[in-house]
C-alpha cells in the first residue's frame, strides 16, 4: 500500500478576533453542577449536547452512563466550557466473568472462560485483544500497541488517525482462560469525547477516557494461568478559539493482571489518543496517550463526507439500518442448515473503489475469525463488497473494517 503526500509550508496571519463556530444552537443552556454526577445519556441518543456555557467547579466529578446506540459524547459550547473538576469517560473495570462495557463510544472486554470446555471471548472493537485457550487474554490497542505478557504477542493492533475523525473509543482487552474454574473479563476501553467551544476550552482539572483493568478470579497465588487483558485507552478532541490550563488529560490503557506462582503480573493496554485543534493553543498540562496539536476545524462532518462501512446482509438475511450488537437481541439469525462459508455483503461510502474490506467475527466464546475482500462494485459514492467467511456456530459479534492509503 502506498500513500502519496503533498507538503505545502505557509504563513497565514490570522486575525485577532478570529473564532471557532461550534455548531451550538444552546438549546441545552448552561451546564453548571454543583455536586458530582452521573449523566444518563439516554436523553440524547446522537451523544451530542448544546450547551451556552460549561463550568465544571473543582471537586465535582461528572460521569456518563452510555446511550443505546453507544455514541461517542460530544458537547458543542457557543462561549466558554472552564473544567475545573473531572470529567470522565472512562471503560469500565471488571470483577467476573462478564466482559463489562467501555466508556460512552467504547468497546466491551471480552468474557473470561467458565471452565472446561469453555473458551474466553477476544475484547470488542478494532483494536480488541485476543485470546487463546488455556492461557492468557491480550491486552488491547489503540494509539499504541498494549504491552504483551511474557513476550506472548497477544495484542490487538492499533487504528485510527491523529485527527480523530472519525471519533471512536478504546477497544476492549480479552477474556481470560482457565483450566479449572474459569477465567477472568477483560477492562472496557476507554470512551471517546469531543468538546466544542467558540471560546476559551480552560481545563485546570482532569478530562479521562482511561481504559478498564481486567481481571483474575485467583484468590490467591499458584493459580495457575488465566489472564485477562486491560482496555485500551479512548479519545479526547479539544477544538476551540483557544485552549488553557494545567490540568490533565488522560487517555491511558487499563492494566491487564494475571495469577502466577510468584504472585501478580501487570501489563496495560495501549494508550489511547489526544487531539487539540485551536487558534490559540497554550494548553501545558501532562498528557497519557498519543497527542497531537494543530487547527482542523471540521468538528462534526457531514454525512456526505464521512467514510464508512456497513453491513447489508448476511447469508441473504438483511440486517437493520441501525444494529444493536446485544448478543440477547440478535440483529440477525442464521440457519443452522447454511453451509460455510457464508456470505456476507458490505455496503461502502465514500470509499475508493477495490479497498481492503475485512469482516471480523467475535464469538461469544471463542477465539475471532475474519476474511479479507474488496468494494469492487458500484462507485466511490456507494459500493459493495460480497466476503466469504467460515463462521463459528453459536453467537457473536460482527465487524466490517477499512483501510485506505490516505
Amino acid at each position: 500500500m502506498r500513500t502519496l503526500r503533498t507538503m505545502v509550508a505557509i504563513f497565514v496571519c490570522a486575525s485577532a478576533h478570529a473564532q471557532v463556530n461550534s455548531g451550538s444552537n444552546g438549546s441545552d443552556g448552561t451546564f453548571n453542577p454543583t455536586v458530582s454526577t452521573n449523566i444518563d445519556m439516554a436523553s440524547h441518543p446522537n451523544g451530542i449536547y448544546q450547551f451556552t456555557s460549561v463550568n465544571i467547579s473543582s471537586g465535582v466529578e461528572v460521569t456518563f452512563i452510555p446511550n443505546a446506540n453507544n455514541t461517542p459524547l460530544v458537547w458543542l459550547v457557543q462561549g466558554d466550557c472552564v473544567i475545573a473538576g473531572i470529567v470522565a469517560v472512562d471503560g469500565n473495570s471488571t470483577t467476573g466473568k462478564v466482559g463489562v462495557a467501555g466508556g460512552p463510544g467504547g468497546f466491551n472486554g471480552g468474557n473470561g472462560s467458565l471452565g472446561p470446555g469453555s473458551l474466553p471471548g477476544a475484547g470488542l472493537g478494532p483494536g480488541g485483544g485476543p485470546v487463546e485457550t488455556n492461557k492468557w487474554g491480550g491486552n488491547a490497542s489503540y494509539g499504541t500497541l498494549g504491552e504483551s505478557f511474557n513476550g506472548n504477542p497477544l495484542v490487538g493492533t492499533t487504528y485510527g488517525n491523529s485527527y480523530l475523525l472519525p471519533l471512536i473509543g478504546g477497544s476492549g482487552g480479552g477474556g481470560g482462560d482457565w483450566d479449572a474454574t474459569g477465567g477472568g473479563s477483560g477492562g472496557g476501553g476507554g470512551g471517546a469525547i469531543l468538546i466544542a467551544a467558540g471560546g476559551e476550552i480552560k481545563v485546570s482539572g482532569t478530562i479521562s477516557a482511561n481504559g478498564g483493568s481486567g481481571f483474575i478470579a485467583c484468590p490467591g497465588w499458584g493459580c495457575g494461568i488465566g489472564y485477562a487483558g486491560g482496555g485500551s485507552g479512548g479519545a479526547i478532541r479539544l477544538v476551540g478559539t483557544k485552549v488553557s490550563g494545567t490540568g490533565y488529560l488522560y487517555c491511558n490503557g487499563g492494566q491487564g493482571l494475571a495469577g502466577w506462582n510468584d504472585g501478580w503480573i501487570v501489563r496495560n493496554g495501549g494508550q489511547g489518543r489526544i487531539r487539540i485543534d485551536a487558534l490559540s493553543d497554550s494548553f501545558s498540562g501532562p498528557t497519557g496517550g498519543v497527542i497531537t496539536r494543530g487547527f482542523q476545524p471540521i468538528i462534526i462532518p457531514q454525512t456526505n463526507q464521512i467514510a464508512s462501512v456497513e453491513i447489508e446482509s448476511i447469508a441473504g438475511a438483511t440486517v437493520s439500518a441501525s444494529p444493536t450488537g446485544v448478543l440477547t437481541t440478535p440483529d440477525a439469525i442464521i440457519s443452522a442448515q447454511q453451509s460455510n462459508p457464508i456470505p456476507i455483503v458490505v455496503r461502502c461510502s465514500n470509499l475508493p473503489l477495490n479497498s481492503p474490506i475485512t469482516v471480523s467475527v467475535i464469538p461469544a466464546n471463542g477465539p475471532p475469525v475474519s476474511a479479507v475482500g474488496s468494494n469492487n462494485a458500484g462507485t466511490q459514492t456507494s459500493s459493495t463488497a460480497k466476503i466469504f467467511l467460515n463462521i463459528p456456530r453459536g453467537g457473536g459479534l460482527i465487524y466490517a473494517t477499512a483501510a485506505t492509503s490516505n
